[in-house]
């Protein structure tokens, strides 16, 4: 343990907890691990499956796979990036048995001033009644356009800009290439530009 370079305390923190869950069998540990990102992992999976009760039970299958499969987790990668990959991956696995067929949106393009809209409502400034209900028209808006993304490409702008995982984390997660993770994103900014411009024509 004393030769991982943690890149962050929430890092080191996690492995710790990690270390006590799989070496003492520690319940605490791995209910606190759970109580870290459980609610993480089930607001990602409601934004996949649309269904509070599937998201339900694919949580708690996520966290079941991860804490059974602890022993192959690496420290190289950050044990949220390794959880978020898991739970991806289920949720892949739901809808394409679901639907009975494998899912493959592969040529859409998407979009925006996504950086500027969201840097703009999370921004930290004195605000107005009037900026309160811009920033409201303007998030509402914003969640408008990604939900109308193909999935693929939503999932990469919720865990860029909602999640707020880095390009290595995405990658990870995601199971593709940096530079997939690159190209994606800036095909949905385009895509969400295309979105938001025809949502504020229809206003």
């Amino acid at each position: 343990m004393g030769n991982i370079q943690y890149t962050t305390e929430k890092a080191k923190r996690d492995y710790l907890l990690l270390r006590k869950a799989l070496d003492f069998n520690d319940q605490r540990a791995y209910a606190e691990l759970m109580g870290l990102y459980r609610d993480s992992i089930y607001y990602l999976m409601m934004k996949i499956v649309k269904n509070s009760d599937d998201a339900e039970d694919l949580t708690q299958e996520t966290f079941g796979k991860a804490f059974r499969n602890l022993h192959a987790y690496s420290p190289q990668y950050a044990f949220s990036t390794w959880l978020y990959r898991i739970a991806v991956n289920n949720s892949i696995d739901y809808i394409r048995h679901k639907n009975n067929s494998p899912q493959c949106i592969d040529d859409d393009l998407f979009s925006i001033t996504a950086e500027q809209m969201i840097d703009r409502s999370q921004a930290t400034h004195s605000t107005t009644p009037e900026d309160v209900v811009i920033d409201k028209q303007r998030n509402a808006m914003l969640r408008s356009a990604v939900q109308q993304l193909p999935e693929k490409y939503r999932k990469v702008v919720e865990l860029r800009y909602y999640d707020e995982l880095s390009y290595e984390e995405i990658s990870e997660a995601l199971n593709i290439s940096l530079s997939n993770v690159k190209i994606q994103l800036l095909r949905a900014k385009n895509m969400l530009s295309q979105i938001v411009g025809k949502i504020r024509y229809a206003i």
